[in-house]
């Protein structure tokens, strides 16, 4: 009898090779997502509308562009010391003056008046002086003939004595008369000591005293001219010489004490007057240069004095030329410089953009090698002047990167160049 064989039954069926198929294509499809495609968000983006630059190593010019206003290398304010009517205007505005020149004259009559009161005052003062004075040289003399009197009767005694001294030892004389002129002689001594005493005290306090008196007399005088000068600042006269500027005076136009009626300006040399932003306060000092460009021509400046009141977000230098001066600058002529802020040195940089605006200079996009496709890239920049950033880190020369604006570019970290 034959044995049976047994059929084995065939396992790879329609079905099941069509799933294996299945799960072998999603297998490989994820494996190259997972290894090919990037999941960052992505924007298509027109390269025609960006500006692409280039990282380079290059020296930095650490500079600023600032505005300054040319003005006279000294010019003299003219205040008025004292007020008045203006009685006449000998000079006006625009002239060429020299000084001492006088500009224009005032009246006041309640200065006038103020005037004579305190010159008849000092003058009353300068008379009680005097007469202080006059008595202690009185005093002085009658004290010095007190000691003359006083000595003129000891010396007479004195002899007296001396006489009687020899006659009593003769006995040729009472001894009741002698000791009489003895007592009287004693007694005219010490008189004499006293008052010469008293009198070298009060030459003493005399001579201190005649001091304070000269010294206050000195001084009343001094006073006394400068009282008078007084009606000396209604004139107003020209400090140095120069060009005169003033505002618009007419004769009886009132003029306050201490208003500003002009000012006079030496035309032989200019400064320039720079305003730079606060936030440059601490690197800015005396000694920094900075140039411009006039008619074709570069022209050197040097900061010469810092002015560090800030008012408005500014503080202001006064810069001098360190060449030669344009001939034909005038006043109030305003200048674009270029200010040094250090010397230059080697760095890495990346030109300015508008992309600054959105990234704080915090990330940029570096196109990748083929230059398709720009990536997100956090960076680092330190100095910067009006053409470039400074790059401390994140990138590398030869890189490229968009320097145009972002605002359309939203949050997306990879850019599809087309």
């Amino acid at each position: 009898m034959g044995m049976d064989r047994k059929i084995e039954k065939n396992r790879w069926t329609l079905k099941n090779l069509v799933i294996a198929i299945a799960i072998i294509g999603l297998l490989s499809l994820s494996t190259y997502a997972f290894l090919f495609m990037d999941g960052r968000s992505s924007l298509k983006v027109s390269q025609d509308q960006l500006i692409i630059s280039e990282v380079r190593e290059d020296a930095f010019q650490d500079f600023i562009q600032v505005n300054g206003i040319v003005q006279p290398i000294e010019t003299t304010y003219l205040d008025a010391i004292e007020g008045g009517v203006v009685q006449q205007v000998y000079l006006e505005s625009g002239a060429i003056v020299e000084e001492g020149d006088t500009i224009l004259t005032m009246t006041n009559s309640d200065l006038q008046l103020q005037v004579m009161q305190q010159t008849s005052g000092l003058y009353d003062q300068i008379n009680n002086v005097r007469n202080s004075r006059l008595n202690l040289e009185q005093n002085t003399l009658q004290l010095q003939e007190q000691l003359a009197n006083a000595k003129a009767q000891m010396e007479i005694l004195k002899a007296r004595y001396e006489r009687q001294k020899k006659l009593i030892d003769q006995n040729l004389i009472a001894e009741e008369e002698f000791e009489t002129t003895r007592q009287n002689y004693t007694y005219q001594a010490k008189r004499y000591r006293l008052t010469h005493e008293s009198f070298k005290k009060d030459s003493i306090q005399t001579i201190t005293q005649l001091k304070q008196l000269n010294d206050s007399e000195r001084r009343m005088y001094e006073n006394l001219n400068a009282v008078q000068r007084i009606l000396d600042n209604l004139t107003v006269t020209a400090p140095i010489s120069g060009q005169l500027s003033t505002i618009e005076l007419n004769q009886g136009q009132s003029i306050s004490r201490g208003e500003r009626i002009g000012q006079v300006d030496i035309l032989d040399n200019y400064k320039v007057r720079v305003a730079i932003d606060e936030y440059h306060l601490a690197r800015i000092v005396p000694g920094l240069t900075g140039s411009f460009s006039y008619r074709e021509k570069e022209h050197q400046l040097k900061i010469t004095k810092v002015f560090p009141v800030i008012n408005n977000g500014q503080f202001e230098v006064d810069m001098e030329f360190s060449g030669t001066m344009p001939g034909d600058l005038r006043r109030g002529q305003t200048l674009r410089i270029r200010l040094e802020l250090g010397e230059s040195a080697s760095a890495l940089q990346v030109p300015r953009g508008a992309f600054y605006q959105t990234t704080g200079g915090n990330w940029i996009y570096v196109l990748n090698e083929a230059e398709n496709q720009a990536f997100k890239r956090e960076i680092r920049l330190g100095r910067q002047n009006p053409d470039n950033f400074e790059v401390q880190e994140g990138l590398q020369p030869g890189e490229k990167v968009i320097t145009s604006s972002y605002s359309a570019f939203g949050d997306h970290e990879v850019l599809v160049l087309e």
